[in-house]
């Protein structure tokens, strides 16, 4: 799989006419610790997985895409889906150059939790289709039920939590206007 990762990350980042410098600048890691990564000889945390999806301005999800057969309609459904637990589906497939927000659908399996807090530049919402979010903004617990959404400041330290014993899914637009900071 980190084989895999790192070839999709690299494909990405030249599609993207970025330097690896230019990722380690706008992220905060070393070159070294980013080449070894598309080499498939290091390994990433969803946190870092986050940093560098912003950078290149798709969905954390994008790493790891798995394309669907053509669903009745002739409508093409790509889900995402991260190894840690957490399950992504980018609503906007094919646009991620063209917006200027990611509009995704999270699954957060229990127990499951967005790793450590980060901070990037931007908003974020979100809006619970079933379950309880637990999302954690500057500190401040929030407790969302199905239904209930929050907006919050990205650039405010925030992660989300699945406290749970059943799944937890929603809706996660963030809003992208720089580049992200390390925690």
């Amino acid at each position: 799989m980190s084989k895999e990762l790192g070839l999709k990350i690299r494909s990405i980042r030249k599609q993207k006419k970025l330097t690896l410098k230019d990722i380690a600048d706008a992220t905060g890691f070393s070159i070294s610790f980013l080449s070894q990564l598309e080499r498939g000889k290091s390994s990433a945390t969803l946190e870092s997985l986050k940093k560098i999806a912003m950078v290149l301005h798709v969905s954390p999800g994008h790493f790891f895409e798995e394309e669907a057969p053509e669903q009745p309609g002739g409508s093409l459904m790509i889900d995402r889906i991260a190894t840690s637990g957490i399950h992504y589906q980018n609503l906007a497939p094919g646009l991620d150059d063209l917006l200027d927000f990611m509009p995704m659908r999270v699954t957060l399996e229990p127990g499951e939790d967005g790793g450590q807090p980060i901070i990037h530049s931007g908003q974020e919402f979100v809006y619970v289709l079933d379950g309880v979010l637990s999302v954690e903004v500057a500190g401040n617990r929030h407790e969302l039920t199905k239904g209930e959404s929050l907006f919050y400041s990205a650039q405010e330290s925030h992660y989300w939590y699945n406290r749970s014993n059943v799944d937890v899914v929603f809706l996660c637009v963030s809003s992208d206007t720089g580049k992200p900071s390390a925690t």
